[in-house]
């Protein structure tokens, strides 16, 4: 699984904005500083967010971006799937749409056991949970597997 350029940034985005929401909102160009993130690049983001009823804008001098809910009832999913779609797809389609004959037949089992598992994992982590630098015990144990961090 590739997570992609544009759902990174949105999540740092919405991190950053979880962070400091008791700030009020932030400018588009502070998040793109503090996180190190093309500006003209996370406006995009920031629109589909905001689309998406992620985040809420609000213009002139005192304007910027906020979270339109709480941050622990934003998963980590909800912010990738606004920005990218389907969190598991195969050829850009959706693993319960596409259909194998002969040996290949077993392969759609294995894509939504795939996509069981990506969901369960990111839509049990909310952006409240990375703010606080915590991950949900369940989550954080997967890290402790071995091989988990090495590189095959």
């Amino acid at each position: 699984m590739r997570i992609s350029a544009r759902a990174d940034y949105a999540v740092r985005a919405a991190l950053q904005l979880a962070a400091s929401r008791d700030d009020g909102p932030l400018k588009a160009e502070a998040i793109a500083d503090a996180q190190d993130i093309p500006h003209k690049f996370l406006e995009s983001i920031l629109n589909d967010m905001r689309r998406g009823g992620l985040v809420l804008s609000q213009r002139g001098g005192n304007g910027g971006y906020r979270l339109a809910k709480p941050a622990e009832s934003i998963s980590i999913a909800d912010v990738i799937r606004v920005v990218d779609g389907p969190l598991v797809s195969v050829r850009g389609v959706r693993p319960p749409d596409l259909s194998y004959s002969g040996p290949a037949e077993s392969l759609l089992p294995l894509w939504i056991a795939l996509r069981s598992n990506v969901r369960a994992i990111l839509e049990g982590v909310s952006l409240a949970d990375i703010a606080s630098t915590g991950l949900p015990p369940d989550i954080s144990a997967l890290t402790d597997a071995p091989g988990a961090w090495a590189n095959p």
